[in-house]
C-alpha cells in the first residue's frame, strides 16, 4: 500500500492562507497600504474600480524595493522585520507575517512597479495565480504602485461568495478609516470608479477625525490623555449628547494598529454610566502607547485582536482617563463656584456699624378678611371682591350628557391573518353602532360578539402608514410637506454612498433631498406625517439600519425604509383623538392587508374575552 501523506504544493498552500488573510476586497487594501505605511510613506492614494473586483491599486512614495527584494516580497513568510521569536515580542511595524503578498498573488493578478531613490531603474513584476509571468527592469517614480486585478479570478467559488458592490465598497471604507484615521501624519486620497471619496491631507488627529467622520463631530470631541509607568492613552471621546443607537464610530488603536476590545469597551462604557440616553453608545478614538513586550498581535491573521499583559490595571487606567475628561470639560454636572459678579460681597469693616434687617409686617393681618389695613399706611390696604361662585354652575345641570361616539366599521371579507388564530374573527366582529371610546390616550376600546376588544393606536398607525409609504414606493409617488427653513445634514463618505442608494425610494416616501456639497445633503421637504418633526434622527437610523443590516435587495431596502418613516411618524402614546380620528383610523386599520400586527411584528389586537372579564368580576 503506497504513502497518502504529501506536501501540498505552494501554489495551493497559498491559496489556503489567502482564505485566512484576504477574505474580501477590503482585505487587499489593508494589507498592502500597511506595507506602504511600514515603507516609510508619506503620501498613498488608492484607486478601486468595481468595489475592488476589477482592480485595487496602492501608490505610495515609500523607499521602494530593488530588484531582489521585490521577487522576495512574493515568497512565503518572506519578510524584512522578523529574524528570530524574541523579535515578535518587540514589534514596531504593522506587517511581519510576510503572508499578505504570497497570499494575493495566489488569488489575483499582480503588477509590480517600485524603485528606489538610489536607483536609476525601477522593478516590473507581474505573476498570476503564484506564478511569475514577466520580470523586468522599467523607468518608474520613487516608491511602489501595486496593481491588483481580478480577485479570485481562480477561485469562482470564492469570489461568487462576494457581496454587492454598495457592501463590498461599505467594508473598503471601514478598512480604509481604521488606517487613516491613526495616521494623520501621511496624506491619503481614495478613488473608486474614477469618482473621488477621500483627499485627506496631513493633519492633526482630530482634524483628520471630522474630515473623515463629518463635521458634525467637531463641537462634540473631547481630549483624553494620561501617562502611566505601564502605557500611555490619548486621544478624544464624544460628548454624551452626540452618542448615538450605531456603534460605528468607536475606534481603539494600539501603537499604530486597529484592534477589537469588547473589555475596554466595557470600561469606556462605564465611565458615561448614567450619562446616555438609552440604547445608545458615545464616540471614541482612543490611542495606546504601550511596550510591545506586553502585548501579543499574533493571535489572529487580520491582527485586529490583541491580547494585553495587564488588562486590568489597563481597564482602570482607562476607566479613570475618560472620567477625567469628562470632568475636566465640565460634561458631568458639578457645582461652579466660579461666578462672574453675580454676588457682590462686601469687604468687612471694623468701623462700620452692623444693623440686624428689620422685617415690617401686620401681626393683624388676615388673608381672608374682605379688607385689611397695610402696616406702612394704615390705610385700606386690598379689598376683596365678593363673587357669587355659584354662578360657575348656571345651567351645567342642564346640559345633555353627550352620547357614546357610533361609528360604523366596514370591513372586507377576505382581511385576515391565519397565522394568528385568536384574531382571525376580528374583521367580521363589528356591527354597524358599536361603540368604542380611547382609554389613557393609548388604547382604542371597542365591543366586539366575543368581548372587549383592544387596539393599541400606536402600532395601528404605524401599520396603516407602513402599507401607505410601501404604496407610495411602488407607485413611485408620495406626498411631500415643504419645510420652511431646510436642514443640512452632514455625512461621513461611508454614510454618503449609503444616503445615495436610498435616495430615489426616500423621494417617493415624501423626503426631498438634493446634495449641498461633497458629503452634506440639504433637506427641503419631509412626508406630509412627518410636519414639524426633526428628519435628522429619521435619516441617521435609516443610513444606521441600511449599514447593519445583512440582507439586500430592492424591496428589502424598500420596506426598511417605509418601517422607519412609518415608527417615526406614527401618533404617540398619550396624544387624545378626535371622534373623527378614531373613527378614520380604525376604517382604515382594518382596511390594511395585515391587521392584527404591527410591521415590526408587535401585536395591535387584544380581546378580553367575556368569559375572561364574568372570571374577574
Amino acid at each position: 500500500m503506497s504513502d497518502i501523506i504529501h506536501l501540498l504544493p505552494d501554489s495551493v498552500a497559498n491559496q489556503i492562507a489567502a482564505g485566512e488573510v484576504i477574505q474580501r476586497p477590503a482585505s487587499v487594501i489593508k494589507e498592502l497600504v500597511e506595507n506602504s505605511i511600514d515603507a516609510g510613506a508619506t503620501y498613498i492614494q488608492v484607486v478601486i474600480k468595481d468595489a475592488g473586483r476589477t482592480l485595487i491599486q496602492i501608490i505610495d512614495n515609500g523607499k521602494g524595493m530593488s530588484e531582489t527584494d521585490a521577487r522576495m516580497a512574493f515568497e512565503r513568510h518572506a519578510t524584512s522585520k522578523i529574524k528570530s521569536a524574541d523579535d515578535l515580542f518587540s514589534l514596531h511595524t504593522m506587517g511581519f507575517r510576510g503572508e499578505a503578498l504570497a497570499s494575493i498573488c495566489a488569488i489575483a493578478q499582480v503588477e509590480l512597479r517600485t524603485r528606489r531613490e538610489e536607483d536609476e531603474l525601477g522593478t516590473f513584476i507581474e505573476m498570476a495565480g503564484s506564478k511569475v509571468e514577466q520580470q523586468k527592469p522599467i523607468s518608474c517614480s520613487k516608491g511602489t504602485i501595486f496593481s491588483v486585478k481580478n480577485l479570485f479570478f481562480n477561485i469562482p467559488a470564492r469570489r461568487k461568495f462576494l457581496k454587492s458592490n454598495a457592501t463590498e465598497l461599505n467594508h473598503i471604507l471601514t478598512e480604509f478609516n481604521r488606517i487613516a484615521i491613526i495616521y494623520p501624519d501621511i496624506a491619503f486620497s481614495l478613488t473608486h470608479n474614477d469618482e473621488e471619496i477621500y483627499q485627506l491631507p496631513e493633519s492633526t488627529l482630530k482634524q483628520r477625525i471630522i474630515n473623515i467622520l463629518g463635521k458634525g463631530l467637531s463641537n462634540h470631541l473631547l481630549n483624553i490623555y494620561t501617562e502611566t509607568s505601564l502605557l500611555t492613552i490619548s486621544g478624544f471621546v464624544g460628548k454624551p449628547e452626540s452618542a448615538r443607537k450605531q456603534m460605528h464610530n468607536q475606534y481603539f488603536f494600539v501603537n499604530g494598529r486597529y484592534m477589537r476590545h469588547p473589555y475596554f469597551h466595557k470600561a469606556v462604557m462605564k465611565a458615561f454610566d448614567n450619562m446616555l440616553a438609552p440604547e445608545t453608545s458615545p464616540n471614541y478614538f482612543i490611542c495606546f502607547n504601550i511596550d510591545p513586550a506586553n502585548i501579543d498581535v499574533n493571535i489572529h491573521p487580520t491582527k485586529t485582536e490583541i491580547k494585553f499583559e495587564n488588562e486590568q490595571a489597563i481597564w482602570s487606567i482607562l476607566l479613570s482617563a475618560v472620567k477625567e475628561s469628562l470632568g475636566k470639560f465640565s460634561v458631568v454636572p458639578d457645582i461652579d463656584f466660579d461666578t462672574d459678579g453675580s454676588m457682590d460681597i462686601p469687604i468687612l469693616n471694623s468701623a462700620t456699624k452692623i444693623h440686624a434687617p428689620q422685617v415690617d409686617f401686620n401681626p393683624d393681618y388676615n388673608p381672608f378678611k374682605q379688607e385689611y389695613a397695610s402696616p406702612s399706611t394704615g390705610g385700606n390696604y386690598n379689598k376683596r371682591e365678593q363673587f357669587d361662585w355659584e354662578k360657575l354652575y348656571e345651567g351645567f345641570e342642564n346640559e345633555k350628557t353627550p352620547e357614546p361616539i357610533q361609528a360604523e366599521i366596514t370591513l372586507d371579507s377576505h382581511i385576515s391573518d391565519a397565522a394568528d388564530t385568536k384574531h382571525e374573527e376580528t374583521a367580521s366582529l363589528h356591527q354597524p353602532g358599536v361603540e368604542y371610546f380611547q382609554f389613557k390616550g393609548k388604547y382604542i376600546l371597542t365591543s366586539v360578539k366575543s368581548g372587549l376588544m383592544f387596539i393599541d393606536q400606536h402600532r395601528a398607525h404605524m401599520r396603516i402608514l407602513f402599507e401607505q409609504y410601501l404604496q407610495f414606493i411602488t407607485q413611485r409617488k408620495g406626498l411631500s410637506q415643504q419645510i420652511l427653513f431646510p436642514e443640512l445634514i452632514d455625512l461621513s463618505a461611508e454614510d454618503s454612498l449609503i444616503m445615495e442608494e436610498l435616495k430615489e425610494d426616500l423621494a417617493f416616501v415624501g423626503f426631498d433631498i438634493d446634495k449641498f456639497g461633497k458629503n452634506t445633503y440639504r433637506v427641503n421637504g419631509v412626508p406630509a406625517n412627518m410636519d414639524g418633526m426633526s428628519c435628522l434622527p429619521v435619516l441617521e437610523e435609516m443610513i444606521s439600519a441600511q449599514k447593519e443590516s445583512t440582507l439586500s435587495g430592492k424591496n428589502i431596502i424598500q420596506e426598511r425604509i417605509a418601517l422607519t418613516v412609518s415608527k417615526a411618524a406614527a401618533i404617540p402614546y398619550g396624544k387624545v383623538l378626535s371622534a373623527q380620528e378614531i373613527s378614520n383610523m380604525v376604517d382604515s386599520l382594518f382596511s390594511c392587508k395585515n391587521h392584527n400586527y404591527a410591521p415590526d411584528g408587535k401585536p395591535i389586537i387584544n380581546i378580553l374575552s367575556e368569559e375572561e372579564i364574568e372570571h374577574r368580576l
